[in-house]
């Protein structure tokens, strides 16, 4: 997969795509949906995604709580195992928000990316204050020589798939109700960071992941699924993992801490991803370490059953 961040300085091989639109938190299934569209649209084209990074949302509002459910990287992984070729993952700044939708349409999609045509879902907004919808980015298409399909938004059970579903049930602990929703685990991605040894000591070393910027789930221990991305350890595994603040060791910030089954190695550095798949317990605060050890062989056996029927 080949990514392109400017708009403006984009090679010949990287024109002529089909591309989904949107912003693609989470890579759900109506977004999957979109980009199959992209695909059914025009077979011979590149399959692409254009989407914006930093999120307009976190542009418009950088003081606002986080709401991501993935960064750009688990973004661009899960697109490209969806056989996403190209990327055009534009910068998201003053002038690209300046632009009207007919802009927008003219110097981005048809001058500077030249799709051959575009996705959208029905409740697609683009362009200066949201003012573009769907139906004029068609009238468009049609002026300036790309072509434009514009997708039914996805249900299931009834219910209208979005990110904001997603993080709902996330934030109550229901992680399977939010995998029926994306097509997969929710998963938290990054690098492997220092810690302060707490797990060894206890007999649980554990790999310690950064949740900054990300929406946090309900803090508390899952069964998970880990895949470690690079690195001699490379490959997949089973774990719990416990997410939160650490309340028997004082104030602490946010983080997920993994320990892996039956592993042994040093991870620091390596890239992980960390698939939650069951609630097991909310955090809590024991009355010594000898409670809190039984605790953690309690999760962990009850880890390996769940992960065990999957």
């Amino acid at each position: 997969m080949r990514t392109i961040r400017d708009y403006q300085y984009v090679e010949a091989r990287d024109r002529g795509a089909s591309a989904a639109i949107g912003n693609f938190d989470g890579v759900h299934k109506g977004h999957q949906a979109v980009i199959a569209q992209a695909r059914a649209a025009s077979p011979d084209a590149p399959l692409g995604v254009l989407t914006f990074e930093p999120h307009p949302r976190e542009y418009f509002a950088p003081d606002a709580p986080p709401f991501r459910l993935m960064n750009r990287e688990a973004r661009a992984a899960r697109l490209e195992k969806l056989g996403v070729e190209r990327l055009y993952e534009l910068n998201f700044n003053a002038a690209l928000a300046a632009l009207t939708p007919e802009q927008f349409a003219r110097r981005v999609i048809a001058d500077g990316l030249g799709l051959a045509h575009v996705v959208v879902g029905a409740d697609f907004c683009f362009g200066k204050d949201r003012a573009g919808n769907a139906a004029d980015l068609r009238r468009f298409g049609a002026e300036m020589g790309f072509g434009v399909t514009i997708a039914e938004l996805l249900e299931t059970d009834g219910m209208q798939i979005s990110s904001t579903a997603i993080r709902e049930a996330l934030s109550e602990g229901r992680p399977r109700d939010a995998a029926a929703q994306l097509g997969h685990w929710h998963r938290i991605e990054g690098k492997v960071i220092g810690g302060e040894q707490r797990g060894r000591e206890l007999g649980y070393p554990t790999a310690n992941m950064s949740i900054d910027g990300l929406h946090p789930p309900r803090h508390g221990v899952y069964a998970v699924l880990v895949e470690v991305r690079d690195g001699p350890h490379r490959g997949r595994y089973l774990g719990a993992a416990s997410l939160g603040v650490r309340p028997m060791f004082g104030v602490n910030r946010a983080n997920l801490e993994t320990f892996l089954f039956d592993f042994s190695g040093d991870l620091y550095g390596a890239t992980l991803s960390v698939g939650l798949v069951d609630f097991l317990r909310p955090e809590e605060k024991f009355d010594s370490l000898d409670a809190l050890i039984g605790q953690m062989d309690a999760d962990c056996a009850r880890a390996r059953t769940i992960l065990a029927a999957l």
